[in-house]
């Protein structure tokens, strides 16, 4: 098992006497990728202010490697790298100039730090232009470049890809793919593009009303929303011998829909043709994330 680098403990916050996080607890790993979603207004954005020190929790305990953010913030803060929202650069500056800005705020970073950084984010060409002649894409490299001078532990991205192409999608979701990898970085990853998630991320929290409703493996929640698609004649026959066994989530005319189970998959087939219904059709579907994410946050606004 990967050593443990984030922790978070029954978080919470209370504005204006309104709890607005209730009882959040979760953990990143070294070299994974965390994917954390929420609708808007779930929470998501304030959690993440309270884990990099832009807010303080009412109550519970954010620990990065072993430090808490509470009673050990500098110690904490020197494991953390983070870019909320937009990267803040000087246009003006070359990419190369920032960087040396923001190096000389911290310790022993040194020339050297710097041209690793750089060949990190793949800006060799381009580290001495000017950022105003940056696209998006070289910006948000440049920022992340900027969060790992310190050579953190955690590394915490809201919305990466916000604004990109879909080339630039694909070059960042890649990029961070390979800090967590080869570098061993535990990223935390925010972003309203699901189906970016679900080919980013090894494990996904998914947060509604300041609750976290699921953790787990992008797999595992996939694989328990597995679901058959059964065309039968006549339809009606069959939703009476399904229903006997299994539930029937979903109908209508020509199709209806039950939970995947692998083990009786085999049997209700069975049972159906011993009954006089013919099964013109069995498909097995695995969900997108962005059903399961409706299914779960009860269809709940826009995500953000």
């Amino acid at each position: 098992m990967s050593r443990v680098t984030l922790t978070v403990t029954d978080l919470r916050k209370t504005i204006k006497r309104k709890e607005i996080i209730k009882g959040l607890s979760f953990e990143l790993r070294e070299g994974e990728v965390f994917g954390f979603l929420g609708p808007n207004g779930a929470g998501k954005t304030t959690t993440i202010r309270m884990l990099v020190g832009l807010i303080k929790p009412t109550a519970g305990s954010i620990h990065i490697c072993g430090y808490d953010v509470r009673t050990d913030f500098t110690k904490a803060m020197q494991y953390l790298g983070c870019i909320v929202e937009n990267p803040e650069l000087y246009p003006f500056l070359s990419g190369y100039d920032n960087l040396l800005h923001f190096a000389r705020m911290l310790p022993e970073v040194d020339e050297r730090r710097i041209q690793e950084v750089v060949s990190l984010v793949g800006m060799e060409a381009r580290i001495h232009d000017k950022v105003k002649t940056y696209s998006l894409g070289m910006r948000q490299r440049l920022g992340i470049a900027q969060a790992l001078l310190n050579k953190p532990k955690v590394l915490i991205l809201d919305e990466p890809t916000n604004g990109l192409d879909p080339a630039g999608i694909r070059e960042m979701r890649q990029f961070i793919r390979a800090l967590a990898e080869q570098e061993g970085l535990s990223v935390l990853v925010s972003s309203h593009l699901l189906s970016e998630i679900q080919l980013l991320c090894d494990r996904v929290a998914i947060i509604s009303k300041g609750e976290i409703i699921q953790v787990d493996t992008v797999d595992n929640l996939l694989n328990k929303q597995e679901k058959i698609i059964w065309r039968l004649e006549p339809i009606r026959k069959g939703k009476e011998v399904l229903s006997r066994y299994t539930e029937v989530i979903e109908m209508n005319d020509e199709y209806l829909v039950t939970p995947y189970e692998e083990k009786q998959a085999a049997n209700w087939n069975r049972e159906l043709i011993e009954e006089g219904v013919q099964v013109m059709e069995m498909n097995r579907k695995l969900p997108a994330l962005e059903e399961l994410f409706l299914e779960l946050t009860e269809g709940g606004g826009g995500i953000g």
